[in-house]
């Protein structure tokens, strides 16, 4: 053999070590590469989702603080089972601040509801319209939830006075 020969089959040789080498070496791990970085780019998309939520997860704890602040806030509003008769007696100043005369102050059954009680009140009160109109702001100036379900206004047979017949008012309490 001539050193030309050698040399072609040596570069034969080569080449095919080449093409060997690509087709069972360099292709697959490019293949495995692929596939990797495919994979990869799941988790990513999958982590990026996670993050999502998690900052969706914070924004919902955060408005449960603000939730339950408000809660808070509405729960010191309603006087405790052992303030009612400090309510009652809060209503009966301002009614004879106001002028009027209670012919009646009576409490009715007591409704326990979820998270807090409401106290029923029925009142019989004698004065005229101003008294009654000052009394009711009064009674909206108290720094607790009320609510009058029923007001009757009867008229008296002296023309001066009206009769205040109010039923059902109601004193919340937790």
């Amino acid at each position: 053999m001539t050193s030309g020969s050698r040399k072609f089959v040596f570069f034969i040789l080569l080449v095919g070590l080449a093409f060997v080498a690509y087709q069972y070496m360099i292709k697959p791990a490019n293949k495995y590469l692929a596939e990797s970085k495919q994979r990869v780019q799941t988790k990513m998309a999958k982590l990026s989702e996670f993050e999502k939520a998690t900052a969706a997860a914070n924004n919902l704890n955060k408005q449960l603080e603000e939730l339950q602040q408000a809660i808070k806030f509405f729960e010191s509003k309603l006087p405790p089972t052992s303030e009612i008769a400090e309510v009652l007696q809060q209503v009966t100043v301002i009614v004879q601040k106001q002028g009027l005369t209670p012919k009646t102050i009576r409490t009715l059954q007591r409704k326990n509801n979820s998270g807090y009680v409401e106290q029923p009140l029925k009142m019989q009160l004698v004065g005229n319209f101003n008294s009654f109109y000052s009394f009711l702001l009064e009674l909206e100036k108290l720094p607790r939830i009320m609510k009058i379900r029923e007001l009757q206004l009867e008229k008296q047979t002296d023309k001066s006075e009206l009769i205040l017949n109010r039923k059902n008012d109601n004193f919340n309490g937790a």
